[in-house]
């Protein structure tokens, strides 16, 4: 499964990059908005940060403009994945610029019947919100599940990227129902990690490790 990590706190990704731990990176216009900086020049120096894809999302609803703000979002590096919304507009300007060459990834997907579309559109990622559904009482791992199937039964290549990712369990629930990508925030991908029983093991070692002097 790849990681890419949710934020477009810069700081925060070049310490992830740096354990060789992420594969890329989302970001949407809120994450953006929270910076207070330019939207191309944060997209810019994220994209130098990671090779992997760097999901840039347009503003636009229209067709039209979509379109266009979409090739101005792949202008910017060669890694920008331009994001989408689900709708028929989306649709049309995913199978436009995936025609041209452009990776898309195409968000707020809810349902699998949208999931088919997508990947009939040209979508190189398709972003299902399971925490989302789960909001509403809706299982978020049955709609992985259901892409993954159908996705499998006609040898589609669109990706499945877990969205909306809110604890470790996610992560584990999405890789067992076949995701392909998941996408974390910073704190939830930092916890992966962490485990009482690894920390009282590494305590032990160095407590013993003291009591008899041992030195690498």
């Amino acid at each position: 499964m790849k990681f890419f990590v949710d934020t477009a706190d810069t700081t925060e990704i070049k310490a992830l990059a740096e354990t060789g731990l992420i594969d890329g990176v989302t970001t949407n216009p809120s994450l953006i908005a929270k910076s207070g900086r330019n939207f191309a020049d944060v997209i810019a120096e994220i994209c130098d940060l990671t090779p992997g894809h760097v999901s840039a999302e347009v503003v636009a609803t229209d067709y039209e403009t979509m379109l266009s703000e979409g090739k101005k979002l792949q202008a910017i590096a060669g890694n920008v994945a331009v994001k989408l919304p689900l709708t028929m507009d989306g649709l049309r300007a995913c199978r436009s610029l995936a025609d041209a060459g452009t990776a898309v990834n195409v968000t707020l997907c809810f349902s699998a019947n949208q999931a088919l579309l997508a990947a009939k559109a040209g979508a190189a990622y398709i972003s299902p919100f399971i925490g989302r559904l789960d909001d509403i009482n809706v299982d978020g791992m049955e709609l992985i599940e259901d892409i993954r199937t159908i996705y499998d039964n006609y040898l589609f290549e669109t990706e499945i990227l877990a969205a909306s990712i809110r604890s470790a369990n996610h992560v584990k629930l999405s890789a067992l129902a076949g995701a392909d990508v998941a996408t974390l925030p910073p704190n939830v991908l930092r916890g992966l990690v962490d485990h009482p029983l690894t920390d009282k093991g590494l305590a032990a070692f160095l407590e013993d490790a003291r009591k008899g002097g041992v030195k690498v």
